[in-house]
């Protein structure tokens, strides 16, 4: 009995010592990840610095110039690669904006041009984008209310800081103030290529986080005549992505980042750029937009199908068929309806003006010439981009009600002064006649007309 009773407690020691070795053991592995992960979060990144370049950086933190930069860059991925000062401002011979500097021959702007050399494919599809001719609003009305209407100045810090400068070059490669700075989408540099990578990847982290933010696309896609980060913030899409910011992963450093499996929450970048499981990221922004949303009446785009058909494919990947097909059909409805009521009938108006003499050749300097740029250029826009991106309040009393109460209201009086032939012409047309008093009768025939139009 007493040697079972010692067998027994010598066991219970042996597991007690066993327990304990093992809880030690775990202590002690705890312990050195702990102190792992901490070191890792703790460690600081250090860049890779060719010999050039840390003469360029040396000089800069010495005369105070540009440290701020030089601290973003060294967390970046070229920093990583060991790709910098000299490898990106680096200019050649004959380049007309390059100048001698501390023993180097560089220029101050990197252009599209200079990222091609490591990033080909991805110039290659911003060049062909409809961002690279951002500037070719020159010439255009915005060009003339901008540069004429209002003043050179207001256009060069206002206009051209989105939609790009022609940089011109002084003496000694110096850049006109008059043309620089300026990051706007579609630059036109001195090498005579068009464009702007930090319009997007700003200096010099150039980080894919900041890129993928909708922020970042907000800086110029906002406003009266334009404000997609304003629609997108009020729709669905925007809340969703606020209040998930944390688990975007937005840092991924995968060059794919496809939707529905990297992350969940549609941004600008993850609708307009990103890849799929079935399509691969582009740098094309407008390869996926079916309709033209800007000028005065909308019009399907060349190969609009295909485009469309990429764009349903990321709606795919967090939504059903049924969904995204109805999707469609609404917002056709809403541009067709802009279109075929106030667009169309409210621009021939103003071309019948022209041609009868009218108007003078000169824009702006009649009442009506603002009336109706407000109604396509900013009251229009933001009715069909309200519909184009499920932002109702935009569709609506942004869009909608602001067009029609300056059509009624504004446009018809004015014309009506002008031309009261052309203003009765547009008024006999079936969607204006409830201005006449309608009976019910005529307003269910009104109802049925629009269902039948507009497939409602």
């Amino acid at each position: 009995m007493e040697a079972t009773m010692e067998t027994g407690q010598k066991d219970f020691n042996l597991m007690k010592y066993f327990i304990g070795g093992l809880s030690l053991i775990l202590f002690f592995a705890l312990t050195v990840v702990g102190y792992i992960k901490v070191s890792e979060s703790r460690q600081e990144f250090k860049p890779v610095i060719s010999d050039k370049n840390r003469k360029c950086i040396g000089c800069h933190i010495k005369k105070g110039i540009g440290e701020g930069g030089i601290n973003d860059w060294k967390h970046s991925r070229h920093a990583e690669k060991g790709i910098g000062c000299f490898e990106c401002h680096k200019a050649e011979k004959g380049d007309s904006d390059g100048y001698n500097h501390e023993g180097f021959f560089i220029a101050t702007i990197v252009s599209p041009k200079d990222c091609g050399k490591c990033h080909e494919q991805e110039t290659k599809e911003f060049t062909e984008s409809h961002h690279a001719n951002a500037a070719s609003f020159i010439g255009s009305l915005d060009n003339v209310l901008g540069n004429v209407v209002e003043g050179p100045a207001a256009a060069n810090s206002g206009c051209r800081q989105c939609h790009g400068s022609e940089v011109k070059v002084l003496k000694g490669g110096k850049l006109d103030p008059a043309t620089w700075p300026n990051t706007g989408m579609g630059r036109i540099n001195p090498d005579g290529s068009k464009g702007s990578c930090t319009a997007c990847h700003f200096r010099h982290s150039f980080s894919k986080a900041q890129a993928r933010q909708p922020e970042n696309c907000g800086r110029c896609h906002m406003g009266p005549d334009h404000p997609q980060i304003e629609i997108y913030n009020e729709s669905k899409h925007g809340i969703l992505y606020a209040a998930n910011k944390d688990r975007m992963n937005l840092n991924n450093p995968k060059e794919k980042w496809i939707a529905g499996k990297d992350y969940l929450y549609p941004t600008c970048a993850s609708c307009h750029m990103s890849a799929t499981a079935t399509q691969p990221v582009t740098h094309d922004i407008g390869k996926r937009i079916s309709w033209t949303l800007r000028p005065a009446v909308s019009k399907k785009l060349d190969n609009w199908e295909e485009r469309r058909k990429a764009m349903k494919d990321v709606c795919h990947s967090c939504h059903a068929a049924e969904f995204v097909e109805n999707h469609y059909t609404q917002y056709d409805n809403a541009v067709n309806l802009y279109n075929d009521k106030f667009g169309k009938p409210a621009k021939a108006a103003m071309e019948k003006l022209a041609a009868k003499g009218k108007l003078t050749p000169t824009q702006f300097d009649e009442k009506i010439e603002w009336t109706y740029y407000e109604l396509w250029h900013h009251e229009g826009r933001r009715a069909r981009m309200g519909a184009a991106m499920m932002g109702p309040d935009y569709t609506q009393w942004h869009g909608f009600y602001e067009v029609a109460k300056h059509f009624y209201n504004k446009f018809i009086p004015e014309l009506k002064e002008l031309d009261p032939g052309l203003a009765n012409e547009i008024m006999a047309m079936p969607e204006h006649q409830w201005k006449k008093g309608l009976s019910k009768e005529e307003i269910g025939k009104t109802i049925e007309y629009y269902q039948k139009r507009y497939q409602q």
